[in-house]
């Protein structure tokens, strides 16, 4: 069973060169190889997640080197948990990109740079999950931000690059701080191996255990746009096609919040830095919610909603007991797949409407009641109505926080309440907005030809939605004729927008909803298998034992 453990990093790396290798000349096959590959890397994650349930962690040692010289890769319940969720919403996900692909004629995402890209991304969260030290811990984020830059960035415009570009530097700086707390953990241990460096972090002083944990939060807390690190997300991740807007608002911040909880549990036992992750996870609560009340495009104001949330989820960390760790890791899982799909349902508003602008949009309800549907399960979902998978997560965390009686854990429990509630307002609002009024004057028919090509913030004179070539130059959508076929030069995609949306899209975004109404399902099965994990991460011997051979 532990031969398995790196085969969800080797796969899609094999399949990317795959993927490169036939281009768009066989663009059918290698649509085939990203969902068959990323069908078995679901498969896996699974099996490794019932395996590591039933036996406790597996770990490989790639080319038989013992630790600290060789690369080690570990999956427990926690890794396993991640993986299973991420696999199956990254297919998801990969699904739908495709169904809008073939409508769009692949333009929106180019089969020769999004499929080897996307797999590439996958890798690189894989080995996020399974990495036994921070050498390689690193080496995943790289990986998986490679990837990103390429995603974020697809089309060419000039919103996308100038998204990236910010993207781009917030993330080198990270990265560069890693390094450095890498390093100064390796001087201070001679290793970076998880288990010989949490065996050896009791023996330092302890300031500099107090540093180099500071600097490691500080890194996770800027992947997972923790309050005030995450001033770059709302403008980074509207800009980018839906579907990648879809896996970074799902995957990529949970990213971050997965190694802050690894490394509070496993290096840094005794929550010296309680206080500071509960004041920021208050901020985070508060402040992303109250910046979600004040938007009025809809993936800004989920932009906000997910830092919000993130909140939710670095409470339990700070709170630091088994209760709290199990309604954190509950509410990860339940906040991947609820995020992914609003998203996902974001994109299909954008397809039927041209725009996620609330206040040129409306009469959805009627006019697109499945669209409706799809939008109002995981919109009540994130704002924890029970008996849905986000009332049972925030419910864990808040009785976590009362049963631990602190005044920082009470102020928690009190804005998570809040928190709550204003986020029902929230999607109350685009609710009304977007579906239950009557469509405003001016909305777009369906065959409108959007621009989503170019800059116009380049040119002050330019129309919304200015088309170089076509003779539509400055002209509003509204004011072109249905259904006009348009051959814009710009080098980016041109939208048409549908009454009738692809089909796969639907499918994807369905799915996405099914797997976060399993959660309420089976919560019973899965609040047992948080507790179990949360347990295993609090005891820390079990990680230690099998990665050590002790």
């Amino acid at each position: 069973m532990n031969a398995l453990v790196p085969l969800p990093v080797l796969l899609p790396l094999c399949a990317t060169g795959l993927s490169l290798a036939f281009g768009t000349r066989l663009g059918r096959f290698q649509r085939f190889i990203s969902v068959a590959v990323l069908t078995a890397v679901t498969a896996l994650s699974a099996i490794l997640m019932v395996a590591a349930d039933r036996q406790g962690p597996l770990s490989v040692h790639l080319g038989d080197f013992a630790p600290p010289l060789g690369i080690t890769l570990v999956a427990d319940r926690l890794s396993g948990l991640m993986l299973t969720v991420s696999s199956a919403v990254t297919l998801c996900v990969l699904v739908y990109s495709l169904g809008q692909g073939m409508t769009d004629r692949d333009k929106e995402t180019p089969l020769a740079v999004f499929h080897p890209a996307y797999l590439i991304l996958v890798a690189g969260v894989s080995c996020t999950f399974l990495a036994g030290d921070l050498v390689n811990l690193y080496v995943g984020f790289e990986i998986m931000l490679v990837a990103s830059f390429v995603l974020l960035t697809l089309g060419g415009t000039g919103p996308r690059m100038r998204a990236g570009s910010t993207y781009v530097i917030v993330s080198l700086f990270s990265s560069m701080l890693f390094l450095t707390a890498i390093a100064m953990t390796y001087a201070a241990t001679g290793t970076a191996n998880f288990a010989q460096v949490a065996a050896r972090l009791a023996e330092l002083p302890t300031g500099v255990r107090t540093l180099i944990q500071v600097l490691l939060l500080t890194v996770f807390a800027i992947k997972a746009a923790v309050f005030p690190l995450a001033a770059w997300l709302p403008d980074s991740y509207p800009t980018a096609p839906a579907p990648v807007t879809a896996v970074f608002a799902g995957l990529l911040t949970k990213v971050g919040v997965y190694c802050m909880l690894r490394t509070e549990s496993l290096l840094f036992p005794g929550n010296r830095v309680g206080d500071l992750l509960m004041a920021v996870a208050l901020a985070s609560m508060v402040i992303g919610i109250l910046g979600a009340v004040a938007q009025t495009d809809l993936k800004r104001l989920l932009s906000f909603t997910l830092i919000s949330h993130i909140g939710y989820m670095v409470f339990g960390i700070g709170l630091a007991t088994r209760e709290a760790y199990g309604g954190a890791i509950v509410y990860v899982a339940h906040h991947i797949t609820v995020q992914t799909t609003l998203f996902l349902v974001a994109g299909l508003i954008e397809r039927r409407n041209g725009t996620t602008e609330l206040t040129r949009i409306g009469g959805l309800a009627q006019a697109a009641p499945m669209l409706a549907l799809l939008f109002f399960v995981p919109a009540m979902n994130l704002a924890g109505i029970p008996p849905l998978s986000g009332f049972i997560g925030k419910l864990g965390l808040m009785r976590a926080g009362v049963a631990d009686g602190g005044g920082w854990a009470w102020a928690l429990v009190a804005g998570a309440a809040a928190t709550s509630l204003l986020t029902l307002y929230v999607v109350a609002k685009v609710w009304n907005l977007a579906f239950w009024r009557a469509a405003p004057p001016g909305a777009v028919a369906a065959g409108t030809v959007l621009e989503s090509g170019d800059d116009s913030d380049d040119d002050p004179d330019a129309g919304p939605d200015r088309i170089h070539g076509t003779g539509d130059e400055g002209v509003a959508p509204a004011q072109r004729p249905a259904g006009r076929a348009v051959a814009g030069t710009s080098p980016g995609p041109a939208v048409i927008t549908t009454n009738r949306l692809p089909h796969p899209m639907i499918a994807a975004t369905a799915v996405t909803i099914g797997i976060g109404l399993a959660f309420t399902v089976f919560a019973g099965p899965l609040i047992s298998y948080t507790d179990r994990t949360a347990t295993e991460i609090l005891q820390r011997s079990p990680y230690i034992q099998e990665v050590l051979g002790r």
